[in-house]
């Protein structure tokens, strides 16, 4: 929301990926890090790069545990999920393997997919109380956003998608 002081979260655009009684967890979608590079991060990890590797964006994921990634990407709307994959609905997962990375590396793995480190989380109803202090706005997923490569109106483009004009919503919270 328009009103949101926190400069990490000002005009984000967050995927909730998990939500329960113990809190919730999410991905910032529109908040790229070009300084970090994907064939970078491999190399820090060891993991060889071939010729006909994929190149994938690495995205700011959140402020929590920075240093630790998490591939969003497509699946099949049916079948198992391996050890380390959250699927998120019905065609779209988080995986937070190694072997995710090693599978890119060579070429291979899921399309599209986007990289993001860290990840933005919440304790037991602490983002049910951000929502009610007028802090977020959720709506449903708009997939396009969320592998789009274009993040300077991606904000503006996520609010449209739930039917709604940017200039038209105040920061200020009121009950009636």
């Amino acid at each position: 929301m328009p009103g949101m002081v926190d400069p990490r979260f000002q005009r984000s655009v967050v995927l909730v990926c998990a939500h329960s009684d113990e809190g919730a967890m999410g991905l910032v979608l529109n908040r790229p890090l070009p300084e970090v590079g994907f064939d970078d991060l491999l190399e820090q990890l060891g993991i060889e790069v071939e010729g006909d590797a994929r190149r994938i964006e690495v995205r700011f994921g959140g402020p929590v545990e920075p240093g630790r990634g998490f591939v969003l990407h497509k699946v099949a709307e049916h079948g198992e999920d391996p050890e380390g994959r959250l699927r998120i609905g019905q065609a779209l997962a988080m995986t937070t393997t190694r072997d995710i990375l090693v599978e890119l590396a060579q070429g291979h793995g899921p399309d599209p997919a986007v990289l993001a480190l860290g990840y933005a989380g919440w304790g037991p109803g602490q983002l049910e109380t951000e929502m009610l202090a007028n802090g977020w706005l959720t709506g449903n997923g708009a997939e396009d956003l969320i592998f789009d490569p274009s993040h300077d109106d991606k904000w503006q483009r996520a609010l449209k998608a739930q039917g709604i004009d940017p200039s038209v919503l105040s920061g200020m919270a009121g009950r009636a």
